[in-house]
């Protein structure tokens, strides 16, 4: 590997590093219940996609919406597993993960919350921020094979 590729490579590396590092941060804020750290996370006109398909629009609605949630509900504790991260161009990132969610008070996962998600990245003068958050759930119709595979992929992390 030649000088400039072995840099690049490390470039992306690093790039990746920050990228798992942000979407852990957003499983952390949600397990922690701070929406204001939540939402500070996404770019100003981020966009998120809930488990339900409903959708918050900017970083003031995502504050307030995710706040209102954590008023009105226990919530539980996500365990997020990346797959994939894919540099789109040196400033747009995706990212591609695994969760399930363990509900209060149980040590296991409640595998009908199991989500696919993905999170789109970009790179701002400050860092990385969320410009698109998706939590599709993990449903599997009619292949309940691969629903006890993800819960017990995830299971590991536990």
């Amino acid at each position: 590997m030649s000088q400039s590729s072995h840099e690049q490579q490390s470039s992306i590396n690093g790039v990746e590093a920050q990228i798992a590092n942000l979407y852990q941060q957003l499983l952390d804020c949600w397990n922690r219940r701070d929406a204001t750290a939540y939402a500070a996370l996404f770019e100003t006109n981020g966009l998120v996609i809930g488990f339900d398909g409903s959708q918050m629009h900017g970083r003031t609605e995502i504050e307030t919406t995710i706040g209102a949630i954590f008023t009105d509900h226990a919530t539980a504790a996500y365990v997020g597993k990346v797959r994939n991260i894919r540099l789109l161009s040196p400033e747009v990132v995706m990212l591609h993960a695994i969760c399930g969610m363990v509900p209060p008070g149980a040590s296991d996962l409640n595998p009908a919350a199991n989500a696919i998600q993905t999170v789109v990245a970009v790179k701002q003068d400050d860092g990385w921020q969320i410009a698109h958050f998706q939590n599709t759930p993990a449903q599997f119709h009619g292949r309940p094979q691969l629903s006890e595979a993800l819960t017990n992929e995830l299971r590991e992390l536990l």
